[in-house]
């Protein structure tokens, strides 16, 4: 991985997570937010460099299908952490509705950057 792409994944994971601790925060107090939240945030940094080569790959994947895929496998494990460590803090937390939430979610991002992150002609 070169250094531009591997820089990217890490100011991504950090932001990411940044701003799911300032989004709970918000929403549940600083204050209140458990030890395993914050930790939990320090997994996107690898989960964002991991998945990171499928991005530049789907870029240029002329097929819709397998380039939304490829994107839809980034997105996949780092929103996973985002979205289940924010879930998991509400007092009515129901797996089934953040699972189905989550799904949708990744299906969202892989048909929006697939669309968008077209190869040129």
């Amino acid at each position: 991985m070169n250094s531009m792409l591997l820089r990217t994944a890490l100011i991504t994971g950090i932001v990411i997570g940044a701003l799911n601790i300032v989004f709970a925060g918000l929403q549940y107090g600083f204050g209140t937010l458990p030890v395993w939240f914050y930790l939990a945030q320090l997994l996107l940094i690898p989960a964002m460099i991991l998945p990171m080569r499928f991005f530049p790959q789907a870029a240029m994947t002329r097929d819709f299908a397998r380039r939304a895929a490829m994107f839809g496998l980034g997105w996949a494990v780092p929103y996973a952490i985002y979205k289940f460590a924010g879930d998991v803090l509400n007092p009515n937390f129901n797996p089934a509705a953040s699972l189905i939430s989550y799904l949708v979610m990744v299906l969202v991002f892989a048909v929006l950057f697939a669309t968008i992150r077209k190869p040129q002609n």
